[in-house]
C-alpha cells in the first residue's frame, strides 16, 4: 500500500487521523483554491479536495496514498469561506447566528503506485444560537478564526454558542476519520 500523505498543514486533519491510528506523513499542497466561487456544488468542493492530492503526487517518490481535503460552511447555497479579517469573520458569525447551515468536508484519496482514486463528501448540519454581538466579538477576539472555514472551530466554542449538530462531529472539524478508513480500505 505505500505511505499514507496528508496533503494539508491543517493540526486538527492531523490530530483526526491520529485518533483513528492511521500513521501518515504531512506533506502540505501547494494548489491554490479558487476562492471567487461562492455558489455551492458538491461537485465544486470535491475538486478542490482532489487538486490539492493531485498537487502533491508529483512530489512523493514512492507509493502513496494521498489524501486531500477541504472543508466548507455553506448557508442558504452560499459558501462562507475563511474570513480575510475581523470585519469579515463578524459578518460571517452574525450571519449564521440564530441558524442553521450545512458543512462538507470533500475527501479525495489517490493511489500514486495503481492511480486508483476515490472521492467522497461528508454533510453535517450545525446550529448557532441567536449570537449578540459582545459574543461575536469575544469569539474572534479570543479565538482568531482566521484559519477556519466560516470563521468558527466548533471544538473551541464557548458554551452557549452552538445550540445542536447533526452527523459527524469530526466533518465539522474538518475530516471524518471513518470515512477516511473506509477509502484507504477500497483503494
Amino acid at each position: 500500500m505505500g505511505k499514507i500523505i496528508l496533503a494539508s498543514s491543517s493540526p486538527r486533519r492531523a490530530d483526526i487521523l491520529k485518533q483513528h491510528s492511521i500513521k501518515f506523513e504531512v506533506l502540505p499542497s501547494p494548489y491554490q483554491e479558487d476562492h471567487t466561487v461562492t455558489d455551492f456544488s458538491y461537485s465544486f468542493v470535491e475538486s478542490l479536495a482532489y487538486n490539492k492530492a493531485k498537487a502533491v503526487a508529483p512530489l512523493v517518490k514512492e507509493p502513496s496514498i494521498i489524501i486531500g481535503a477541504d472543508t466548507v460552511v455553506v448557508l442558504n447555497g452560499k459558501i462562507l469561506g475563511k474570513p480575510k479579517d475581523y470585519s469579515e469573520a463578524f459578518d460571517m458569525l452574525k450571519k449564521l447566528s440564530g441558524k442553521k447551515h450545512q458543512v462538507v468536508t470533500s475527501i479525495a484519496l489517490i493511489n500514486t503506485e495503481t492511480s486508483r482514486e476515490k472521492i467522497q463528501s461528508v454533510t453535517s448540519f450545525v446550529e448557532f444560537e441567536k449570537l449578540t454581538e459582545k459574543q461575536i466579538d469575544f469569539y474572534i477576539t479570543n479565538f482568531k478564526p482566521y484559519d477556519k472555514a466560516g470563521s468558527y472551530g466548533i471544538q473551541e466554542m464557548p458554551e452557549g454558542y452552538i445550540k445542536n449538530y447533526e452527523g459527524s462531529l469530526e466533518n465539522i472539524i474538518g475530516l471524518c476519520g471513518k470515512t477516511v478508513q473506509k477509502l484507504i480500505s477500497s483503494l
